[in-house]
């Protein structure tokens, strides 16, 4: 697993919300995001998708998680639509991970993370949500990036 620090730029993003037990239906969020924005014709080789867990599972009752399929825009891009939100992502220092995308392999990645940042001089930052980064090439070849907001020690 590659593992490399990363200033992220803030995003623009239209991004759909399930609300409820993370699993399953995050998948189908993120299904209604791409029909969404394949409609739009925004879904090309530049698109980049987010998977946004908003709340941990281990301190919010799993009927209260909130989860955003979100899609990056630009700042030239109107949107008129029912079907998604409109929202800013702040930016800032993450930890990328690039895993290949299996339930398995995002575990293990998890059992790596906390003690590459300790010995990295790193910790968690509370205040930015951990994310999914989907992009083209990567999801092409059946990998994505675990994008962990981090802050010094």
């Amino acid at each position: 697993m590659e593992m490399v620090f990363e200033t992220m730029q803030s995003y623009r993003i239209a991004y759909v919300r399930q609300i409820g037990p993370y699993g399953s239906a995050n998948v189908e969020a993120m299904d209604r995001l791409k029909q969404w924005a394949h409609d739009q014709k925004l879904l090309n080789e530049s698109a980049i998708l987010l998977g946004i867990p908003q709340d941990d599972p281990a301190s919010t009752p799993p009927q209260q998680c909130r989860y955003d399929a979100a899609i990056v825009m630009t700042e030239l891009e109107p949107v008129h639509s029912d079907a998604v939100e409109m929202s800013e992502l702040s930016g800032g220092e993450y930890l990328i991970c690039k895993v290949r995308h299996t339930a398995e392999d995002m575990q293990q990645a998890w059992n790596e993370i906390i003690p590459y940042l300790q010995q990295n001089h790193h910790t968690l930052d509370h205040t930015k949500p951990v994310m999914e980064r989907y992009r083209y090439q990567l999801l092409k070849n059946h990998f994505c990036e675990i994008c962990v907001p981090v802050k010094l020690v």
